[in-house]
């Protein structure tokens, strides 16, 4: 496997019993098969596929041909419904379970945090849990030591980290694994759902963190929350029934996992994300129908509790068949874009749209320099592109030049 490739998932399935009886049966007969040098669909001569594999009575798929790669410096946001598979992928990526077929090759050092409290012994502190799992990641005491610090304070736990973990809420708990796992700063970082508890103020100190941790490492990254997996990903991997049924752009998979959810239209679908400071936002266009080769002008309003320097637009245009057909940002831009605190508006100009005609969705993000988003919304506004015009290509890029703020 490439060095840069630091997670490579073949073809990864995974069985269940639904009859427990069956399932100790099943386990036993596993274990003696392993046990014997014979291939059960678990250990080493792994079939290829679950073509290879045959479900025994009450079995079923709970993932199933499950292919990807993650390098260094990418953030893969896993997303599905309840029951999708997503959990069970997790725990084969961390070796607690062996898959049934398929490959997994993990190149490098892996912290977890899959479910609330894994890892942790009940009844030690929260400190001696700090060395306990230091320990099981190739840690020396006096490698730790250095570390356990800044651990605690990141936890922020206060006196209860001297306290049996056991006593811990489940927001505590979170905490020092979030700050365990993170702070041994491994090359693989697997989350499930670690943002879900706790409040804004640990939340945000997750996403700095993360957001440090992906200079080095590959994360894996699991939540419902669709506004999370905007903010911390760069690609998504939807999961329906065990099978990936889509990877790729952050957008394209949240448009899936919302047509998942309730079943309309990826056309018809819309969604908006405010961080925590950005309280309103509005846009609108100065027609909704639009010449080739015209330049449109956007109107934007945004309400927010602080000011905030050096910030970026983005500007994005998906096709009928939700691709993005454009993708513009002025973050390269030579001006310093700053939003004051409380109402701020914008009037925005593309270069002229030289697209095929027809109907297109626009979106459009508000981030910071360093690529945190601040707004994201998703497919907000319909256009339609008219009148057949000799111009450059499809593949032309307009940019946003011109915004005048007022």
């Amino acid at each position: 496997m490439s060095d840069d490739v630091l997670v490579k998932v073949d073809n990864v399935s995974k069985r269940f019993c639904r009859s427990l009886k069956r399932s100790l049966w099943y386990g036993m007969q596993d274990l003696g098969s392993e046990i014997g040098g014979r291939s059960h669909g678990g250990g080493s001569g792994l079939p290829q596929s679950s073509a290879d594999v045959q479900l025994r009575p009450d079995e079923f798929w709970a993932v199933k041909d499950v292919s990807f790669e993650l390098r260094r410096g990418e953030c893969l946001g896993l997303i599905g419904r309840n029951g999708a598979g997503k959990t069970t992928l997790l725990k084969m990526l961390n070796g607690l379970i062996k898959p049934d077929s398929g490959s997994i090759a993990m190149n490098g050092s892996v912290g977890a945090l899959i479910a609330l409290g894994a890892g942790f012994n009940p009844i030690l502190s929260g400190r001696e849990n700090i060395y306990t799992n230091g320990s099981i990641l190739g840690l020396s005491n006096q490698q730790i030591d250095i570390k356990i610090n800044s651990i605690i304070d990141f936890a922020d736990i206060g006196e209860f980290i001297d306290t049996p973990v056991q006593a811990y809420s489940s927001g505590m708990q979170v905490r020092l694994g979030f700050a365990i796992a993170t702070a041994l700063h491994p090359d693989i970082l697997i989350l499930d759902e670690v943002l879900a508890v706790g409040d804004a103020s640990f939340r945000n100190k997750c996403y700095k963190r993360i957001a440090e941790l992906r200079k080095s490492a590959a994360i894996i990254f699991v939540t419902h929350q669709m506004s999370h997996i905007a903010r911390v990903c760069d690609s998504t991997m939807v999961l329906k029934q065990g099978r990936g049924i889509y990877l790729g752009n952050v957008e394209e998979g949240i448009s899936q996992y919302e047509v998942l959810n309730d079943n309309s239209k990826i056309e018809d679908s819309s969604f908006l994300s405010l961080s925590q400071p950005i309280k309103s936002f509005l846009f609108s266009l100065d027609s909704d129908i639009i010449n080739q080769g015209d330049s449109p002008r956007l109107y934007i309003e945004i309400w927010s509790e602080v000011p905030v320097d050096n910030f970026a637009f983005r500007f994005l245009l998906y096709n009928q068949s939700g691709d993005i057909c454009l993708g513009s940002d002025t973050s390269n831009s030579d001006h310093n874009i700053f939003i004051t605190k409380g109402t701020n508006h914008w009037n925005i100009e593309l270069d002229s749209l030289f697209l095929k005609r027809g109907k297109y969705s626009v979106a459009i993000n508000v981030m910071t320099h360093t690529g945190e988003l601040l707004v994201w919304s998703f497919k907000q506004r319909q256009i339609e592109i008219k009148s057949a015009h000799h111009g450059p290509s499809v593949d032309y890029q307009p940019q946003l030049k011109s915004w005048i703020s007022h």
